[in-house]
């Protein structure tokens, strides 16, 4: 309900362009706000594109692939054999470079003195001819490591290599650490004050957490160990024992930590300490990202290309499948119009062959339709002549007077209730066929033995005709003759053949049958003497309820006899025609009719 206010109403109002136009009492909505307006716009535009362009087979296709293509690089970032071959080549790069500047400390970090300590009591203990200081001796010369003199070294060293250095003595104490080193060599020796400790945002953290996800593994945390621990690194405990050693960690930032340690030793004297060297935290990372990101960009444009290639795939298959659903919608709504199912019977796959055969299917669907609504038709027409018949007989027999008269309308009634029965019989055994058919298996029928027994019988029971029937194989003997089908139906056709025959020949007569094989067919021809059909007749014959006998009575015949023979050669996939057979010329040169044949064609097996 819209209400307006007075100032609509009344035109002295001082704004008489604006109208108010208010709802009627309901739950308070707040506007949208203009901004936010477009942005509704597109989603909407996008949900429609998207619900239009993109149905289920389409998006089905597009994921599956994706998830593929999204499986293997999964796969490769997290289990990339580059980075452990990356990590084992830097292991090894930083074992060479810590023997090459422990051979260098171990040469110029002792402390240089114009004393040595001698035990008196050790020189008592002299042999004759030993002398004090033997190389061997000097083990137990304790020569420490001089921070001042090795820092310049060290610095020196590892400045290009962007790697951190750690000198242990020999007990695990840390002597110098590169950390602390001034550019000149300089060592820190005052206290640094305890860093402040800033915590990481939501996107350092997401990053944090996928980069220690990929790297993890079965890797080991690293730990910054204080001064006085240096056997706590198994590395640095390996090499105070004289043996290289090395180890990948990685920190609480997802990062990878490889590190080694090697002893600071003279050959044959003594280890002055351990000499440990660690990549820093971005340093393999940097490497494997840049890695990764190559990867991921190959995946962009794997990607890119796979979503194209799976659209178009799902064009060809969704856009035909849709359209031949929608025509078949159409179909069953529509069903006494003719609708086209589209037409792809040009591709070479199974669309095409699902194409043609809904066209198929419909147009047998469209001609059983039509079929039934003539059959209706024709049984409606003919069920009304006897019956109309049959109403003015019995209407008429109170009036008749006499018993001749009598007599003659029960004749007729008689004649209509036998023509009704026989019309109703062939009308149910027609309307059954086709279901009967179906429902019925296919198996070899043995067309030698079927025509044999079927001219036994008929030249046994004649059935009112003087009329004889022969039967002769054309070809050799080893031809088989043998068609796919229902022997009792094609004995049907048969016999409705050989009577027909018979009611048309002479008393006396003959009936010619003959079967002959054509390279895949199997060819029945029935010949007769009689008086032939008429040339616009030879196609009529096989309709439902014509019927041409000049010799019987009206009503002796219900024209169903050839129409279901016809269709069930055709249920069988064969031919069946009639044709008149030729016979000698008369005085003016015309070829005379020798007698109807109709021909038969059935596929072999």
């Amino acid at each position: 309900m819209l209400d307006r206010t007075q100032s609509d109403l009344d035109p002295d109002t001082e704004d008489t362009s604006q109208i108010l136009v208010t709802e009627a009492p309901a739950d308070h909505v707040e506007p949208t706000p203009r901004w936010q307006r477009p942005l509704g716009w597109l989603r909407r535009a996008g949900q429609f594109l998207f619900t239009l362009s993109f149905s289920s087979l389409t998006r089905r296709i597009v994921s599956l692939n994706l998830a593929g293509l999204i499986a293997l690089v999964a796969s490769i970032l997290y289990l990339s054999q580059f980075r452990a071959g990356l990590i084992d080549a830097r292991a090894q790069s930083l074992l060479v470079q810590g023997e090459i500047i422990a051979s260098a400390i171990a040469a110029s970090a002792t402390v240089e003195t114009n004393t040595i300590t001698i035990d008196p009591d050790r020189l008592l203990d002299l042999k004759p001819g030993e002398s004090y200081g033997a190389p061997d001796e000097f083990s137990g010369l304790d020569f420490p490591i001089n921070p001042e003199r090795v820092a310049p070294v060290l610095l020196r060293l590892i400045s290009p290599t962007k790697t951190r250095a750690r000198i242990y003595d020999r007990d695990g104490v840390l002597i110098l650490d590169s950390r602390s080193l001034f550019r000149r060599g300089d060592v820190i020796r005052f206290e640094l004050p305890p860093p402040t400790e800033v915590k990481p945002g939501f996107l350092e953290r997401t990053t944090i957490a996928i980069r220690t996800w990929l790297n993890r593994g079965d890797l080991p945390l690293y730990r910054e160990l204080g001064p006085e621990n240096g056997n706590g690194y198994y590395e640095v405990a390996q090499s105070l024992k004289g043996k290289k050693s090395s180890m990948v960690r990685i920190n609480d930032r997802g990062e990878i930590i490889v590190s080694v340690a090697v002893p600071v030793e003279r050959p044959r004297v003594t280890i002055f300490g351990s000499l440990m060297l660690s990549t820093q935290g971005d340093d393999i990372d940097q490497m494997v990202t840049a890695e990764r990101l190559a990867i991921l960009k190959v995946f962009g444009v794997a990607m890119v290309v796979m979503i194209v290639l799976s659209l178009l795939l799902a064009s060809t298959i969704a856009g035909p499948v849709r359209r031949l659903a929608d025509g078949a919608e159409r179909v069953r709504r529509r069903i006494k119009t003719r609708i086209e199912i589209p037409d792809f019977t040009r591709r070479r796959d199974e669309i095409g062959h699902l194409s043609g055969a809904l066209r198929d299917m419909t147009d047998a669907l469209y001609n059983r339709i039509e079929a039934i609504e003539t059959f209706a038709a024709d049984v409606s027409h003919e069920l009304k002549n006897p019956l109309t018949s049959l109403r003015s007989a019995v209407e008429t027999l109170p009036l008749a007077k006499t018993e001749a008269s009598r007599g003659r309308l029960l004749e007729v009634i008689g004649h209509d209730v036998r023509r009704l029965d026989r019309l109703i019989s062939d009308i149910s055994d027609a309307s059954r066929l086709d279901a009967e058919l179906q429902r019925t298996d296919v198996a070899p029928v043995d067309v030698r033995r079927l025509l044999t027994t079927l001219t036994s019988v008929a030249n046994q029971t004649r059935l009112g005709h003087d009329v004889g029937v022969e039967v002769r194989f054309e070809g050799n003997r080893a031809d088989t003759f043998s068609v796919p089908g229902h022997d009792s139906r094609l004995g049907q056709v048969i016999s409705n053949l050989l009577t027909n025959a018979q009611s048309f020949s002479k008393s006396g007569g003959r009936v010619r049958i003959v079967c002959r094989r054509l390279k895949s067919e199997i060819e029945i021809i029935v010949d007769d003497d009689g008086p032939g059909i008429r040339p616009d007749a030879l196609e009529r014959v096989f309709e439902r309820f014509y019927t041409d006998r000049p010799h019987q009575g009206f009503g002796q015949n219900s024209g169903l006899g050839l129409s279901i023979s016809k269709q069930i050669i055709e249920a069988h996939r064969g031919r069946i025609w009639a044709e008149n057979r030729p016979g000698p010329t008369d005085a003016h040169g015309d070829t005379r009719i020798a007698g109807a044949r109709f021909v038969v064609r059935l596929p072999a097996t």
